[in-house]
């Protein structure tokens, strides 16, 4: 099915292409019979293979990462597909529009896509209107980001008002601090801006855990780009402010020396098949120094089992994918799974946590 739509998409600006095929998901997503449908042809497909994360039971170990619904329109749309687990965002506090267009381009030699949206977000009330969930639908972590006008010193009322205003329709929160189309937003990964963040965070995470009476954990979004001194920073901060994961990784604003397309040389962050090591890297550094305190979520580059294996292997716990969805297709999900569950028997064991377990040590 999606070989037959993919090659009219791409024809088509790629926001363009967005666009329409959110507002098909959306349509869909307010159908619930649409919605079964959906789950029919794709999601009651992909096997069930358990993974706890952040103290969330998750069917099995793929997500769909924040950036593709941004408004909170598709939910069940997306959890149809067969996703575990759906990311919705980066929502910021009020509405704003983004960077000017064009801003997303594919690199299709190089199954990447770069993008400089810019947090483009019909703001926190709009997004909770937007939000459906149903019963069919998995686990809906919810990323939130500041306004672009709200100057770096005073970041942290964004992100306090963004996650009280969502605390109660997430499952997880996810404070994106390592979009690179925001200015100045990455100088929040410095230990001197990242410690009163972190604090601020998590004061307000524990005031709404009173007030909900149910506990919403927190993951810290970060860039691959990140040098070895600023890891072990932000590896010391999350454990100390006692935050639930991290994520690894955001786009990136290198430009590996691979790519062909004649898009490369495109402001914004890079995503896709070109990140899968810097990410991974990313993911075994943290890992070392997490010792297992804070989970891992890990974002970049997955296309197959393979590459979803070697990031579990790396230390990550759950993994989302995104750039190589919209070049594989919804049938991603169900292959990436079978793909896993088949390495884990070949190991000889029974559930993914037991053979991460015994493999991480080996």
């Amino acid at each position: 099915m999606y070989s037959f739509v993919k090659p009219i998409l791409f024809k088509l600006d790629p926001e363009r292409a967005h666009d329409i095929t959110m507002s098909k998901l959306s349509k869909i997503s307010a159908i619930p019979f649409a919605s079964r449908q959906l789950n029919r042809m794709f999601g009651s497909r992909v096997p069930d293979l358990p993974v706890q994360c952040m103290g969330l039971e998750f069917r099995h170990p793929v997500g769909l990462a924040a950036g593709l619904d941004k408004d909170a329109r598709a939910l069940p749309a997306f959890s149809a597909l067969g996703f575990s687990g759906v990311e919705l965002g980066t929502v910021t506090p009020k509405p704003q529009p983004g960077n000017e267009k064009p801003r997303m381009f594919r690199l299709e030699e190089d199954e990447a896509i770069i993008n400089r949206f810019g947090f483009n977000s019909c703001g926190v009330e709009k997004f909770l209107k937007n939000l459906k969930k149903t019963d069919e639908t998995g686990v809906a972590g919810i990323n939130i980001g500041k306004n672009a006008v709200t100057p770096i010193e005073d970041a942290h009322f964004d992100y306090v008002s963004a996650l009280q205003r969502v605390y109660s329709q997430a499952d997880y929160i996810t404070v994106n601090i390592s979009s690179p189309n925001t200015r100045s937003l990455r100088d929040l990964q410095n230990e001197s801006f990242l410690d009163n963040l972190l604090l601020q965070i998590k004061q307000a995470q524990l005031k709404c855990e009173k007030v909900h009476k149910r506990y919403v954990p927190i993951a810290l979004k970060v860039a691959p780009d990140l040098e070895s001194d600023e890891i072990e920073a932000i590896a010391d901060l999350v454990m100390s402010h006692q935050f639930d994961a991290l994520i690894a990784t955001n786009t990136t604003v290198s430009r590996p020396d691979s790519l062909k397309s004649a898009h490369a040389s495109q402001a914004g962050g890079l995503s896709g098949a070109p990140v899968k090591g810097l990410s991974t890297e990313c993911i075994r550094q943290f890992y070392k120094l997490l010792n297992g305190r804070v989970q891992i979520i890990g974002v970049g580059g997955v296309k197959n089992a393979d590459d979803a294996w070697e990031k579990l292997l790396a230390g990550a716990d759950f993994i989302q994918v995104y750039s190589q969805f919209i070049y594989e297709g919804p049938a991603m999900v169900e292959k990436i799974v079978k793909g896993l569950t088949d390495k884990v028997q070949a190991a000889g064991f029974e559930d993914l946590p037991s053979a991460l377990n015994a493999l991480r040590k080996s």
